[in-house]
Formats: C-alpha cells, structure tokens, sequence
C-alpha cells in the first residue's frame, strides 16, 4: 500500500538564526508567527507526528497540529558541538570539522555520523511503507529532512550536505514496497488575500 510522508521543516529558532548547532532552545516570536501563517497551506487528511526537538514540537502547534511523538525523528546529534556555531568550530578544530563535512561516517564530536542518521531515518521511513498506507505529516528538523531524502532517493551519503531544507518548507515522499519517489521543498505560506 501507497504511503505518502510529508516532512516540514521547523521555523527558524534562536539556535539557527545564530547559526549554532541546535541546543533545543524555543522558537523565537518571528519564528512561531511565520508558522501560524502557514498553517492554513497544511495538506489535509494527515497523521501527525513530530520530531522531539522544541522547535519542532513548538513549530507543530503553531501550525494547529497535535501531533505524536516521533522519537525516530530526533535530530542529528552533534555531541559536544551542541549550541555552537560551525564557524567557532571551524576555527578551534578545523581538522574535526572537516572529516566530518567530508566522510558521512565520521563522528568526531562524539555523537552521530551521518551513516547513523541516515540509517535511522531510512529505517523509520522503511517501516511506514511496508504498513498499512497512508498520509504522514511530519515535523521534522532539516538534517532529518536532508536524511530521509538520502535514503528514499538511494544517494551517495556524501551528498547530505549539498541538499538545502529551508525553514517552513514540505518535502514529500511518496513510497511502495521500497521504492520512493520525491517532490522538494514547497513553501508553507499564508494564502494570499482574495480579490475584491
């Protein structure tokens, strides 16, 4: 049976409009009333789920959803990098930084490579295409996003980081029986006023 799984990313937080490595820090004003915007855009006639960070649980309820949780859904863990910025990184461990950029399987802030984010995110996706069908709308943070794409898509892991999620954005998969196909990245915007 047909799954359709629509993943939309969360409104920009305090963590990445500093551009930090995300500490589940809370959604900023700016950020919750773009969400509230979007909400009318949603696509109806979806289960929802949502990713454990704040700024995705708090991105879902801005946009009227009450979603269940999605432990499978949780953010690449960064380790020790959490709540800081690539580019205080790059310049205190530029050689970590770069093996990490540069090979998916590697982790050298002591938490998860790439490999491990993709293979849980293809396993969470793999296990709703072999049940019953259905319409998913997840929540989820853009590494995840980036990471499902990967699976579903069969790319080369190396290609994670050239694959851009902007914030308010939906990426839909739609799957059978192992196979997937893609549509990237529409926006989530309030519908424009009638005319008249």
């Amino acid at each position: 049976m047909t799954v359709r799984v629509m993943l939309i990313s969360p409104a920009p937080g305090l963590a990445s409009r500093a551009a930090r490595f995300d500490d589940d820090a809370p959604l900023d004003e700016a950020g919750t009333r773009r969400a509230r915007a979007a909400a009318a855009s949603l696509p109806g006639g979806a289960r929802a789920v949502a990713a454990p960070s704040r700024r995705c649980r708090e991105t879902a309820a801005a946009l009227g959803l009450d979603p269940a949780p999605a432990p499978g859904l949780r953010d690449l863990e960064v380790g020790r990098w959490r709540g800081r910025s690539l580019e205080e990184l790059a310049a205190g461990e530029p050689e970590a930084v770069a093996a990490w950029l540069a090979d998916p399987g590697a982790a050298p802030h002591g938490g998860e490579s790439v490999l491990d984010l993709v293979a849980r995110v293809g396993g969470w996706l793999d296990g709703l295409a072999g049940g019953d069908g259905g319409r998913i709308l997840a929540v989820a943070d853009p590494a995840v996003i980036r990471a499902a794409a990967v699976h579903a898509l069969g790319l080369p892991p190396a290609v994670f980081w050239r694959l851009d999620v902007a914030p308010l954005t939906l990426t839909e998969l739609t799957g059978r029986a192992g196979r997937w196909n893609l549509r990237c990245g529409r926006p989530l915007t309030a519908p424009a006023p009638a005319a008249g």
